[in-house]
């Protein structure tokens, strides 16, 4: 009776064991959001196709002056940053010189582009009208995304795995200071509401908030539900902040007043960039994976409005909000060559 007991016990402990392997095996697959998410058509339509130089490096981020309608592209895997103009569609410059350049800003109160030289530790200052390179600044290691505080005048270049804030002086490139952040940093972005700096804590799951002032992490936000949170964005009049999780193709809403996540929503495989169209109430959230999933924010309520995949190595968007264009660099358009897609919404 004890034997029998016993293989009978062992045989049911087997069994246990096979099951919850099983159910946590599908609950990581969840989890991190593997396989496609279920597609809702977008609402755009193609409006333009500009043929780019060079070959099908990769793209990483873009950043837009709507007043002159010139646009900046950074392709890390070629070192350069492309300048185009969106009005005329055609290609003004393209910019050499900075090694495994990853974050591109412009910034036209001060007619200067600034640029992150991953591969040098460097933030550069570029001549927006002339492209000449002003000055280098040094960072951390692996410089990314950036952001601009116009308040005290400085540049922030996040140093993913150096783990910190490299805070520059916008005018001079002398290096202000650094702020630890106690893990790898995701993008880090301004508000200029609460004059304050959030940036993705991504190997904490955390949205930390900094004093620019002071230099220092006055609060940190858990982001429950996410995994390694890299992109960032803001709906400043909204108080809303966006939050892409690529580890597991979640984004996240946390609102600015309480701090409380307000919705979970499942996006493309790996969410990198985000950009937000301040006039339309409107997120972007491009993915490595080639899905864009576009959201309103109306209700201070992020619903979504579509999802799809737009095309391979579709995972950076800029949006101009003042004709609601949306604009992504593709490494293998028409022809196979690299291009830039122009997107206009549909009622």
């Amino acid at each position: 009776m004890n034997s029998r007991f016993s293989s009978r016990s062992l045989l049911a402990l087997a069994v246990g064991l096979v099951v919850a392997m099983v159910a946590a095996v599908a609950g990581v697959l969840l989890t991190r959001g593997d396989g496609a998410p279920s597609r809702l058509a977008l609402p755009l339509r193609q409006s333009g196709t500009l043929t780019l130089p060079g070959n099908s490096y990769c793209f990483d981020y873009e950043s837009l002056d709507a007043g002159r309608g010139l646009f900046f592209i950074a392709r890390l895997g070629a070192g350069q940053v492309i300048e185009v103009d969106v009005r005329a569609n055609r290609v003004v410059r393209v910019i050499d010189g900075l090694p495994g350049v990853h974050g591109v800003m412009v910034i036209p109160a001060r007619n200067r582009v600034y640029a992150t030289a991953t591969d040098a530790n460097q933030v550069v200052a570029i001549d927006e009208t002339t492209g000449t390179v002003l000055h280098r600044s040094p960072t951390g290691d692996y410089p990314d995304g950036l952001a601009y505080d116009p308040v005290h005048g400085t540049m922030w270049t996040t140093n993913e795995s150096g783990s910190s804030e490299t805070v520059v002086d916008a005018a001079t490139g002398a290096v202000r200071g650094t702020v630890a952040l106690g893990g790898e940093g995701g993008n880090v972005v301004y508000d200029p509401v609460g004059r304050r700096m959030l940036v993705g804590a991504q190997t904490r799951n955390e949205l930390a908030v900094i004093d620019p002032a002071a230099l220092q992490i006055t609060r940190r936000v858990p982001l429950a539900g996410c995994d390694h949170d890299h992109g960032v964005a803001l709906a400043p009049a909204d108080r809303l902040a966006f939050v892409a999780c690529d580890g597991n193709a979640r984004l996240l809403t946390p609102d600015l007043t309480t701090w409380c996540i307000t919705g979970t929503d499942r996006v493309g495989n790996d969410p990198d960039v985000l950009a937000y169209d301040t006039a339309a109430h409107r997120l972007y959230a491009a993915a490595e994976s080639g899905w864009v999933t576009i959201g309103d924010s109306g209700r201070r309520q992020l619903t979504i409005a579509g999802r799809a995949r737009l095309a391979d190595g579709a995972h950076v968007v800029a949006v101009d909000p003042t004709t609601h264009s949306s604009y992504c660099p593709v490494p293998h358009g028409p022809g196979g060559r690299p291009a830039l897609l122009t997107y206009l919404p549909t009622p």
